[in-house]
């Protein structure tokens, strides 16, 4: 009997095809998988800045008076555009006590209106109400307004920018 020598496998077309399909599968894998890790890492990496915004001299603001104030965003995208304009809402409580509120309602970040003949913060995409203080007073929202952190310096009021919190 001839037995057979040890002869090198040659590989079939369908095992090449095998390989040759999960090899591609695994590109595709990592092209897709790297644009989203980077996203979900990037606040690691790259912290948003907690910058000093101006926002007028305090003589602007009428003791309490709630007035909306228009400021860039603090984590704005180098192709944000409009979108990296955001907005506060600016009450003067004393000649040097100020409070600063977010724009954007808890629940899911549409922006309140403030109606100051029923001293009342309202979110008009789902009925949140907020009290002035920004404590909720009814609706879906979860918690209360996000507040800024404020301080005068040389009669002009300034607000701490940051991130609002999600959770």
């Amino acid at each position: 009997m001839h037995e057979p020598a040890n002869e090198p496998e040659l590989v079939t077309r369908r095992r090449f095809l095998s390989r040759l399909s999960i090899a591609l599968s695994a590109l595709a894998a990592a092209v897709v998988s790297v644009p989203i890790l980077a996203y979900l890492l990037s606040p690691l990496i790259n912290p948003a800045q907690q910058v000093w915004r101006d926002l007028g001299p305090i003589d602007d603001y009428r003791i309490g008076e709630t007035v909306e104030v228009a400021l860039e965003d603090p984590s704005p995208l180098p192709w944000a555009g409009q979108t990296a304009r955001t907005a506060v809402w600016v009450r003067r409580n004393s000649p040097q006590d100020f409070t600063v509120f977010a724009v954007n309602c808890t629940h899911l970040g549409c922006p309140v209106n403030w109606r100051a003949e029923a001293q009342l913060f309202l979110c008009p995409c789902h009925g949140g109400v907020y009290y002035a203080d920004g404590s909720v007073a009814g609706g879906p929202p979860p918690r209360p307004l996000f507040q800024y952190q404020v301080r005068v310096d040389q009669g002009r009021l300034q607000v701490l920018t940051q991130p609002l919190p999600v959770a």
